[in-house]
């Protein structure tokens, strides 16, 4: 992954933390946004960013846009949430 990459994949990683700081599930976020759920997916992924949406996801979450350059918490994944365990052999 170069550089470009990192910080793309990290924007799309702080959006979703500071959208679960404040509680709400991506289609909550989609709703303040009047998207669907899939476009914010996809942001979070890093796959769908242009300043302009970055402009809108930060008014929408209550932060300056360049708070979503900082780079993400501990990257954890939703809380409770169990991870895929390899079939048994």
């Amino acid at each position: 992954m170069d550089k470009a990459d990192k910080v793309i994949a990290d924007i799309g990683a702080r959006v979703a933390e500071i959208r679960r700081k404040h509680g709400w599930t991506q289609q909550d976020l989609a709703d303040r946004l009047r998207m669907e759920p899939q476009s914010v997916q996809r942001i979070e992924r890093g796959t769908n960013l242009t300043i302009r949406s970055l402009v809108k996801v930060a008014r929408a979450l209550g932060v300056p846009a360049i708070a979503l350059f900082e780079p993400p918490g501990t990257g954890d994944r939703r809380p409770g949430r169990p991870r895929k365990r390899p079939p048994s052999p």
